[in-house]
């Protein structure tokens, strides 16, 4: 084919290609997601609208630790970061996608021909030898025209996958770093559980006492002693249950700071660790640049807008060039002979599918059916992320008016244990007031630490859903 020949062939495969479509693979546009103005829980706030990072909003020394060795260890952190190490290769070789390939082939071949065929017959007559040898080196170079911008696709695709990794892991970052914070909330629960139990122990035992001492001087009957020792064991029966649940608590913690079951050092009290300052909640929209997961599940949407581009243009033809030079001889000694052992050769070619059985069609619809699957997952995402805001900020509001209710209400059973041992030591009581009255106590305690709890953790939830805790 003359070079001529290759031209004219070059430009009637474009000409014929651009008849078949204008526009291959659409540019991406986010679908209108009706994000509300505001949420439906609010909060008093004061300050600017920002997400602090974790080393500030969280206070307690031992907390930090243990969190930068979850982040530093955790294993699924690590897995994280090899599957990010994963799409930066491939990232980096859909970049080289326009580039064209170069081989190098090298090769010597010895052929034998029949005397009785006119190969063999004139191998005798004019080389001397019953063998023919070929001796051959090239170097091959094959481009691809990337007239439908495949290239760019496929870098858009590639880059859209890396970056999502990476926003997903800051989303396992995120969840870790709350995981943490809980657990380690949770294990100073535990021991304020444990401190109640022991307290009220130490009350019923003295409550005990008293009782033996009016048993044994006739002013009271064995019941009343057997419901002052059934008071004692009710609290004694916190302390196995506490110890149990401390130590599982620990080992959930070991593991989430990528060690083997451990003891986990801590101190401080729960009212202590509540965040002073409320956090700005800010507008719902502000969640689409701040959520790790809602930017995954956005870059999820372009990487497969651009998959959807290249599924169409698997449908369309493709020219390519493939120019080649070598050496080539039928004796050893002439092998690199040159420019006599020169060989040259170019071709063009033009390549477009005709009956595949509607495969290429089937596969581009899917590849839309893909994406529209993942611009419904990225809109669910945004919903979930506010409606996990504003449960979070209900779920702090409700914990803050039960905690102001639980703590008027000790300070009244707190002088209603102290009035009960005296009237019932005056004789103006009866042993089951003071029994009832212990109970409540103990109860209301560990309510009160139970709803502590669920504002610490309301606080945390709130942190997380706002995008904070990457940082």
């Amino acid at each position: 084919m003359t070079v001529f020949n290759i031209k004219n062939f070059l430009v009637s495969g474009a000409m014929a290609s651009l008849m078949v479509s204008c526009a291959v693979g659409k540019k991406y546009a986010r679908t209108d997601l009706q994000v509300p103005e505001t949420y439906k829980e609010s909060v008093q706030v004061t300050g600017d609208t920002i997400v602090l990072p974790w080393k500030t909003f969280f206070k307690d020394p031992q907390l930090i630790g243990l969190i930068d060795k979850a982040l530093a260890r955790n294993n699924e952190v690590h897995i994280a970061l090899k599957n990010i190490e994963q799409l930066d290769l491939i990232y980096k070789q859909a970049k080289l996608s326009l580039l064209p390939t170069l081989d190098f082939t090298a090769g010597a071949n010895r052929s034998w021909a029949s005397r009785n065929t006119l190969n063999g017959s004139l191998n005798e007559q004019f080389i001397g030898t019953t063998h023919l040898d070929d001796f051959s080196a090239a170097l091959r170079l094959s481009w691809e025209v990337d007239i439908w911008g495949k290239a760019k696709m496929q870098k858009e695709s590639a880059a859209a996958e890396y970056f999502a990794q990476k926003e997903n892991m800051n989303a396992i970052k995120s969840r870790i770093i709350v995981q943490v914070a809980q657990a380690y909330y949770n294990l100073i629960s535990l021991d304020e559980q444990l401190k109640i139990a022991e307290q009220n122990i130490e009350l019923s035992d003295h409550t005990l006492k008293m009782m033996h001492l009016q048993f044994t001087a006739g002013q009271i009957n064995s019941l009343a002693v057997q419901q002052s020792e059934a008071q004692k064991k009710t609290a004694e029966l916190l302390i196995p249950l506490a110890k149990q649940n401390i130590s599982i608590q620990e080992n959930a913690l070991s593991i989430l700071c990528g060690e083997y079951p451990g003891k986990i050092e801590r101190r401080g009290d729960l009212k202590a660790m509540i965040p002073e300052n409320k956090l700005s909640a800010g507008l719902p929209a502000q969640l689409l640049s701040r959520r790790p997961d809602v930017k995954a599940a956005e870059l999820n949407v372009i990487s497969l807008n651009s998959k959807t581009g290249l599924a169409k243009v698997a449908m369309y033809p493709s020219i390519s060039l493939s120019p080649q030079i070598g050496v080539n001889s039928n004796t050893f000694s002439s092998w690199f002979d040159i420019p006599g052992s020169i060989t040259k050769a170019i071709a063009a070619n033009l390549a477009a599918p005709v009956f595949q059985k509607k495969q290429l069609r089937t596969a581009y619809e899917t590849a839309l059916i893909e994406q529209e699957k993942a611009a419904i997952n990225f809109k669910q995402s945004v919903m979930i992320a506010v409606a996990e805001v504003s449960d979070a900020m209900a779920k702090s509001n409700g914990s803050a008016e039960r905690l102001v209710l639980l703590e008027q209400r000790t300070l009244i059973l707190d002088k209603g244990i102290n009035d009960a041992l005296k009237l019932y030591k005056s004789g103006m009581a009866t042993y089951l007031e003071v029994i009832t009255a212990q109970n409540n106590k103990l109860q209301n305690d560990l309510e009160a630490i139970n709803v502590t709890l669920e504002r610490l953790n309301a606080e945390v939830d709130l942190y997380r859903a706002l995008g904070g805790g990457i940082k």
